[in-house]
């Protein structure tokens, strides 16, 4: 029975009693009357006493039940540990994505590797003078470290089906060009390896463009320049104005050579010159293999000079004009790639490289503790339109 149906029969057995109390109440009333107006002094009937009227139940308060009644949800109580633990888990990815984003856009990482395309052309920048080091890019300098470390992911990467060298460089030291062409061999081994000339690609940076399967250039490249030099700087006319004097202790005849406070002996002149042509010879084998030329053609374009990517077509020292998507387009071709080829870019220009940029000179980069008057030393590599392929005896370094 419900909560409304008990209440109703309450009220209904309330209302009968009621009536039933009225009802004696009236009878009662009646016979006393009818025993005064009797003359005849008869005696009183007593009536009958009525049973005992049991009270009324009580009735139920006009509320619904205890468990229909909503009762408040008590509030969990917060742990303060709990919240240090998730305050603390969002700061950390917080700063766990400002890292990785601060270290794709100062690195230039376009995630290699996370793309599931199997048809992809590398790019791989050579940006600035080419030195050998750990010095990371985007300051000037293009190091063969990362230029090989590149190389050799594409080359073993069964999706990339080309690879393609992005050359914006005046050249740099003989030892990182030939560390960069031993790896351009071994890549070419594997697929189709395409240069592609910016602004610049001159000396030792065409040194490692010689050895591709193509090499693509603007019309108004510069490149060429093939040939070697070894600067020496002789400041002794000032070290004499100004009351320096110099006494060195030397183990052999030839270790203060291309020191700035003297002249070269004539010994150390035709020793540099041998150095130098050296170097220059092997340029040139590199040259005349890697174009598919002889030694005399290579030589009769070997006195310095530079030559714009329209006249080193005319040469034979570049196969074609073009940017660098037209190269990416030759380079799917020879990789045997159908569509529209995914471009994976190994080392991508990063900003750093737009902030600090560089000159391409690094004449003073020399070793730490090395004296200012004998970095003349040192590979000394011109910028702009005087461009080298720079070398350095070993013997000069020890």
């Amino acid at each position: 029975m419900t909560w409304q149906e008990r209440t109703d029969d309450a009220e209904t057995e309330a209302s009968d009693i009621n009536n039933k109390l009225r009802q004696i109440e009236e009878s009662l009333d009646k016979t006393d009357r009818e025993n005064r107006i009797d003359d005849g002094r008869s005696s009183v009937r007593i009536p009958p006493t009525p049973a005992p009227v049991s009270p009324p139940p009580p009735i139920p308060p006009l509320q619904p039940p205890i468990s229909q009644i909503p009762h408040p949800t008590p509030q969990p109580k917060k742990s303060p540990l709990k919240g240090f633990l998730i305050y603390t888990t969002i700061v950390l990815l917080l700063l766990m994505i400002i890292g990785i984003s601060l270290a794709l856009i100062f690195g230039g990482s376009d995630l290699h590797g996370i793309y599931p395309a199997k048809e992809q052309v590398a790019v791989i920048y050579v940006q600035g003078t080419m030195i050998t080091g750990g010095m990371p890019d985007g300051l000037g300098f293009a190091t063969s470290e990362n230029i090989c470390k590149n190389l050799r992911l594409a080359a073993k990467d069964a999706n990339i089906k080309a690879i393609v060298l992005r050359i914006n460089s005046p050249g740099g030291s003989p030892a990182a060009a030939q560390e960069i062409v031993d790896e351009v061999k071994k890549a070419k081994a594997e697929k189709p390896v395409v240069i592609s000339m910016g602004d610049v690609a001159a000396s030792a940076a065409y040194y490692i463009s010689a050895p591709a399967d193509r090499i693509i250039a603007n019309p108004d490249t510069i490149t060429g320049s093939i040939g070697v030099i070894w600067v020496f700087e002789n400041k002794s006319g000032y070290y004499d104005d100004e009351g320096i004097d110099h006494w060195v202790a030397k183990s052999g005849e030839f270790k203060d050579m291309g020191a700035d406070w003297r002249n070269l002996t004539e010994k150390e002149k035709t020793y540099a010159k041998d150095v130098v042509m050296n170097a220059f010879s092997r340029f040139v084998d590199e040259v005349a293999a890697g174009r598919n030329m002889t030694r005399e053609e290579v030589l009769n374009l070997s006195d310095g000079r530079v030559y714009t990517g329209t006249s080193a077509i005319d040469l034979g020292l570049v196969d074609e004009t073009g940017n660098m998507y037209d190269a990416i387009d030759i380079a799917a071709e020879l990789g045997n790639i159908t569509g529209e080829p995914v471009i994976t870019y190994m080392n991508k220009p990063s900003l750093s490289q737009l902030l600090f940029g560089g000159t391409g000179d690094i004449s003073h980069h020399t070793d730490s503790g090395t004296p200012d008057s004998v970095r003349s030393v040192q590979p000394y590599l011109y910028r702009a339109y005087m461009l080298d392929w720079v070398a350095a005896p070993a013997e000069s370094r020890r």
